[in-house]
């Protein structure tokens, strides 16, 4: 039994937006599929980092999550920039349950346990030199990462962090996310958003006693990243 992780995978089986278009994602669909199930068991567990459909509502996401929900293992799934399909937990969870989408879970405002460590996230926000930023949203998200971590506080295991945006880009630092982090003594962080030539200043390695990992999709050659 083992746990993975792998974001971005931008699915777009139900609606007109595939990514095949862009350098390094021809054939993708395929590539996850063949990828994942080589790699993952049935018994293994894959946290999603975000950016997972193309899908602008719970009915356009029949296919993709079809597809996700026949690949090997459980999945997590967390919420993305991207991820317009996504209105209240509540409902995604009604949605997942009514269609018997039963190898799917959702991680927002709570967490896992997974041996012996507690699964913890939120989709984060961006924070770019030259950007203005929307501090509501900000707050927002490094709230929603709190309640995360407290829920995994209360599991009584060490958090793995899971972010859809990176905290820390090249030199730019959102130090909104980066101080709840520090707080809940993240020791490993991985997260997605990062695309093509701008993965050349994501942060792989330790920063502020952190680990941090890039693993969206075309990053890691479309095969989930084993963390246990």
């Amino acid at each position: 039994m083992s746990l993975f992780t792998i974001g971005d995978l931008h699915l777009s089986l139900g609606t007109d937006k595939p990514m095949d278009i862009f350098p390094g994602w021809e054939n993708y669909i395929e590539l996850i599929k063949t990828a994942w199930n080589q790699t993952v068991k049935p018994e293994d567990t894959v946290v999603v980092a975000g950016d997972i459909s193309w899908a602008m509502s719970l009915e356009e996401c029949d296919a993709d999550f079809s597809f996700i929900h026949r690949l090997n293992g459980k999945k997590i799934l967390m919420k993305g920039n991207h991820d317009y399909w996504f209105s209240t937990k509540t409902k995604v969870e009604q949605y997942l349950e009514q269609k018997g989408f039963d190898s799917i879970r959702i991680l927002f405002n709570n967490a896992y346990e997974y041996d012996g460590y507690s699964l913890c996230g939120t989709r984060g926000w961006i924070n770019e030199q030259g950007e203005a930023v929307d501090k509501k949203v900000l707050n927002r998200e490094a709230g929603r990462l709190r309640l995360s971590l407290e829920a995994g506080k209360k599991i009584g295991k060490p958090p793995i962090a899971f972010l859809h945006y990176p905290p820390i880009y090249g030199s730019n630092e959102c130090w909104e996310i980066l101080e709840v982090l520090l707080e809940y003594g993240v020791k490993q962080c991985y997260y997605g958003h990062i695309h093509g030539r701008s993965a050349q200043y994501a942060i792989n390695g330790e920063r502020k006693g952190i680990d941090f990992r890039l693993v969206s999709c075309d990053q890691v050659n479309f095969t989930p990243v084993q963390i246990l």
